[in-house]
């Protein structure tokens, strides 16, 4: 299934305050959908800001909310509601070279660095992320990175990304697709497998 990326593509039905990045573990970047820790959803028409307070449970008791069947919209607030098995993909994208950096692999510096993955939702299609590798060598590297799609910090989808040869001291962006939106995520976390 070949996908491409547009800006236009980007845009769509679900929108999102914020995606924001940052360090897990050493070695470990991630990004995950949420504003100021909430996740919300704005209604484009009304207006209607929905969060996980309100969503579907408008002027409700506890008692009724707990009677009342789940909805999809409700899942995507309750990671426990969905049930998903986690799939694990093998990819192979086509990056793009974005630039070179000074060789600076060393002792304290590792040979493939990656760095600003974010999250976005393409409508009706699949959740993407934006990886940026960095060969920091002299050497040509062929990288290995995996991505896992999480939910409420369960994993959807497991991702083996076989990057192809990055030149010394060669920057690339390479496009890495999650789950369909259909299976709700919050968060994608990445690591490089290879070189170790």
């Amino acid at each position: 299934m070949k996908h491409s990326l547009t800006l236009t593509a980007i845009a769509g039905i679900l929108t999102f305050s914020a995606a924001s990045a940052f360090a897990q573990a050493p070695g470990t970047v991630g990004a995950g959908v949420s504003a100021n820790g909430l996740t919300q959803f704005k209604d484009e028409k009304t207006g209607k800001v929905w969060t996980p307070e309100n969503v579907s449970k408008d002027n409700q008791t506890p008692q009724q909310q707990a009677a009342m069947p789940q909805s999809s919209t409700d899942k995507a607030f309750d990671p426990n509601s969905q049930v998903v098995s986690t799939q694990v993909v093998l990819q192979r994208p086509k990056g793009n070279l974005m630039g070179t950096v000074p060789i600076t692999a060393g002792p304290n510096v590792p040979v493939v660095v990656i760095d600003s993955p974010w999250l976005q939702a393409v409508p009706q299609q699949n959740w993407l992320s934006v990886l940026y590798v960095t060969n920091n060598s002299a050497n040509v590297v062929d990288a290995v990175v995996g991505c896992t799609f999480t939910n409420g910090g369960r994993p959807v989808q497991d991702t083996r990304i076989v990057l192809q040869p990055s030149g010394p001291g060669e920057r690339w962006g390479f496009p890495v697709y999650g789950p369909p939106v259909t299976t709700f995520v919050d968060r994608v976390t990445c690591r490089v497998l290879s070189p170790a």
